[in-house]
């Protein structure tokens, strides 16, 4: 098995899919918490799993309201209101998942996903 996330209520059943198709480990949010959670319950349920944060949510891409430090991981896929650029994204993604497959690589760093780029923030 490869990575172990925690998909934000944001994350639409089409990257959850690429993940798990890709041998990555997707829990669902909303599988475990009402949809209406606040972001604090939400990381912190992220960290309570040992798993690395999935969202298309921004907040969670302020270092300083959310420490990278202080958790397993988070990725936040910037798609910007521009559905169409999924696919670009997915796949940015989904090949560096393939070159760095230790939870270890994660922990304490924010990866913001671009189209062109991944930045990463500790």
């Amino acid at each position: 098995m490869g990575l172990r996330f925690l998909a934000d209520h944001c994350i639409s059943n089409r990257i959850i899919r690429t993940l798990r198709d890709t041998h990555h480990e997707v829990v669902r949010l909303r599988d475990l918490l009402p949809v209406e959670s606040p972001d604090a319950i939400v990381i912190v349920q992220a960290r309570d799993l040992g798993a690395i944060l999935l969202s298309l949510n921004g907040d969670f891409a302020d270092i300083v309201t959310y420490p990278p430090r202080n958790y397993k991981g988070i990725v936040a896929l910037q798609v910007r209101n521009h559905p169409e650029i999924l696919p670009q994204l997915l796949a940015r993604l989904t090949l560096y998942l393939e070159l760095h497959l230790t939870m270890e690589h994660y922990e304490g760093k924010l990866l913001v996903v671009e189209v062109d780029r991944i930045r990463i923030r500790e």
